[in-house]
């Protein structure tokens, strides 16, 4: 088949997550990084509740130095929309190095290859 269909997009997305997923479950950011474009940048709300983030760089920087590997790590792609080129997607993750989050991704679909350009989170607080 020469066009796409939205099962094939549907199924890339899926493989760029669970890079992303695989990528936080062994604490290396070497694994998730092709996942995102040069551009990606990440954004969240931290526990004074001010905005932080900025380049995806700092995920990577975290992902290698505060993470530790989590063979226990669980996550669920709860939901992917996708349009033509744009796609989004949210990811729930549970036990990621004693953290659960929500995260939101935005992909592109750029010179055929899905690209995740823009991440925020959520940090669930522990009970």
């Amino acid at each position: 088949m020469s066009n796409p269909t939205y099962v094939q997009d549907y199924n890339a997305i899926v493989d760029v997550l669970n890079q992303y997923n695989e990528g936080g479950k062994q604490a290396k950011s070497s694994i998730m990084r092709p996942a995102f474009s040069e551009q990606a940048t990440i954004f969240g709300v931290d526990a004074d509740n001010a905005l932080v983030g900025g380049p995806i760089q700092g995920l990577f920087d975290t992902i290698d130095t505060v993470f530790r590997p989590s063979p226990e790590a669980r996550a669920a792609i709860a939901r992917i929309d996708i349009v033509g080129t744009a796609a989004s997607a949210r990811v729930d993750t549970d036990d990621i190095s004693g953290f659960r989050f929500t995260d939101f991704f935005n992909l592109l679909k750029v010179a055929g290859r899905w690209t995740v350009v823009s991440k925020i989170y959520h940090t669930h607080t522990r009970a």
